[in-house]
């Protein structure tokens, strides 16, 4: 796919990590990108420093998630490119048991369906709803209608303990990339998944130093966390070279999870 002011791009989770790092990436090529996000403020500042635009929208409403592309396209025309960054974590273990007094509970079931709809059936929803615009698009030079990149992480295949819901939610995103990229294919639009290791985003900021180090220890090679300019440079990757399709890539250097 050829990138440049002809082009437009969505890119959710856009104010803040990866999903900003991206967005400024996407827009150093010459696209102009509508930022997803509900961080006001931040997504009203990368947007700005971008040239781009800001669109407060909640993953998990079919209407909020509307409102944003009708937004979006108003502004920019459709987009040619999606990038699925909005996500979030939890760490609950399945069942427990109390070293104060022995009482046993389990993972609370609207805290995982939580995790669930917004990693899983958000991604989802704004692929659908974009795949949709997408199709009414002219095709490229080389056949290019869209390309859809989606966020999971490497605990889709190694979660650690608490991480039942999360690596649910981020496998189910790696497990719907394929069927997606196929119900797709004879339109012209590609879908691919990272899957992030260990990396600097704000949730490890204000982390203490020691525990920062002790991440890095913990990659193989290079023993460092993973830049959200890395992760921008893989996903431009998959959306610029046209045989890139239905692929999910691990991008952690090496890392595979331990236990805890």
């Amino acid at each position: 796919m050829k990138l440049d002011s002809s082009v437009s791009a969505v890119v959710t989770g856009g104010a803040s990590g990866l999903g900003a790092a991206t967005a400024r990436a996407l827009a150093a090529k010459g696209v102009k990108v509508a930022i997803f996000d509900m961080q006001k403020e931040k997504g009203e500042a990368v947007a700005a420093e971008i040239g781009g635009v800001f669109c407060e929208v909640n993953v998990t409403s079919d209407e909020s998630v509307d409102a944003g592309f009708a937004k979006a396209r108003a502004a920019n025309g459709q987009e040619r490119i999606l990038v699925n960054c909005a996500g979030t974590g939890n760490a609950v273990k399945t069942a427990s048991r109390s070293k104060e007094d022995g009482s046993i509970k389990h993972f609370p079931l609207e805290a995982f369906n939580w995790l669930i709809q917004i990693n899983l059936v958000g991604t989802f929803r704004c692929i659908a709803k974009s795949a949709a615009g997408m199709m009414t698009l002219d095709p490229q030079e080389d056949g290019d209608r869209g390309a859809i990149v989606n966020t999971a992480s490497v605990a889709a295949e190694d979660g650690q303990i608490g991480q039942a819901a999360y690596s649910a939610s981020k496998g189910g995103v790696v497990g719907m990339t394929l069927p997606i990229a196929r119900d797709l294919m004879s339109e012209g639009i590609r879908v691919n998944t990272i899957l992030p290791g260990i990396f600097d985003t704000p949730l490890l900021a204000g982390a203490p130093q020691n525990v920062r180090d002790a991440l890095s220890a913990s990659v193989p090679f290079p023993k460092r966390l993973g830049q959200p300019a890395e992760y921008a440079q893989l996903a431009l990757t998959m959306i610029e070279c046209g045989y890139f399709n239905g692929e999910d890539v691990r991008l952690d250097g090496a890392i595979r999870m331990a236990p805890r």
